[in-house]
């Protein structure tokens, strides 16, 4: 609570007449607000299908957001059980590296090991076959779009932590395609197994928790993070930019300059960044699939998340809102007169 309380007291809420921060504590809301969220600090503890706890507490989409779940619900599955897994979710250039770079920089987390999870489909895909083709064996697209994958396990090397990878099976993956795989990760000095929880459920991703517990057992991690605290905001967004996305560089808008110089001013230049890009590639354009080369990345608009304690930076044409599918979930949802819900799975 007291963290709470701290974090919403440099909330920017507002400014003055003279563009200075006007925060919560400023205008004595502290205090409700941490009324509001006494219940909602505290992580959910739910279940899978197959009974195994997990918690749920946060967790927005990486690609707009730090993509993880809370402190607090990773702190408290730790005191639980032998082995902590948390998501951070959508692309390891996004999830991962906000992981490392923003949660592990303000709890000390320090991880000690990374599962990187792939499909062939998906590969396929960022070796420029058709979505409606991806059922067909196609390894010559299969290598050009493991440049993708191959970039993701060399970009978490440079984090110091072993990487595992699960390969998340289909059905209609063929054993060349898995084969390729499992050579190309060898070829990088990563480990790989099969993950088929989707056709068999917990007993499915077996291997991928044998081999998990085996690197724990016998490799040591020696986490670090990508940048230091006192480097400032603009050159903190172009390491991420070079080192994990692969850019040449880093263009900032007059508008983002501007806010850049305000921020360092106002005494936030030591905060990390939270990069807001598109899930589909690693550059700021979702048609540039697989590993582009010769790009860089368009910083739009900056904002200081000052409760939360990061730089937010807006690249290419991203929406901060997350979007719906045409026809989403919710509308096959329902109770029946018995109280019984339908349309949950």
């Amino acid at each position: 609570m007291a963290d709470l309380k701290k974090r919403l007291e440099r909330m920017t809420v507002a400014y003055d007449l003279d563009g200075k921060s006007v925060t919560a504590k400023d205008i004595g809301a502290v205090g409700a607000m941490a009324a509001l969220l006494k219940d909602a600090i505290r992580p959910n503890l739910i279940q899978t299908l197959e009974n195994t706890p997990a918690i749920v507490h946060g967790g927005p989409f990486a690609n707009i957001a730090h993509g993880c779940n809370s402190v607090r619900a990773t702190k408290a599955a730790l005191k639980l059980a032998d082995y902590c897994i948390t998501e951070a979710g959508f692309g390891a250039d996004l999830g991962a590296e906000k992981f490392f770079d923003i949660k592990c920089r303000q709890s000390g987390l320090k991880p000690d090991a990374v599962v990187l999870v792939a499909t062939i489909r998906a590969l396929k895909y960022n070796g420029g076959v058709k979505k409606e083709d991806l059922s067909k064996e196609d390894i010559e697209a299969l290598k050009k779009g493991s440049e993708n994958l191959a970039a993701h396990i060399e970009n978490l090397k440079k984090f110091k932590v072993p990487v595992h990878v699960a390969l998340n099976a289909f059905v209609t993956d063929t054993q060349a395609e898995t084969r390729y795989i499992e050579t190309l990760c060898k070829n990088l000095g990563c480990s790989m197994s099969l993950s088929r929880a989707w056709e068999l459920g917990g007993e499915g991703a077996l291997p991928v928790a044998e081999a998990l517990i085996d690197i724990l057992e016998h490799e040591k991690s020696g986490f670090t993070m990508l940048y230091e605290d006192d480097l400032d905001i603009a050159s903190k967004i172009k390491k991420v930019a070079v080192q994990i996305y692969g850019a040449d560089g880093a263009a900032f808008s007059k508008k983002a300059l501007t806010k850049i110089k305000r921020y360092e001013s106002e005494g936030y230049s030591k905060l990390p960044v939270c990069i807001a890009k598109t899930q589909y590639s690693f550059s700021d354009d979702p048609s540039l699939l697989g590993r582009p080369k010769d790009f860089v990345i368009n910083v739009k608009d900056v904002y200081v998340s000052s409760g939360a304690g990061f730089i937010v930076v807006l690249t290419g044409d991203i929406m901060t809102m997350p979007g719906l599918p045409k026809v989403p979930a919710a509308n096959s949802i329902d109770v029946d007169e018995n109280g019984m819900i339908t349309g949950l799975f």
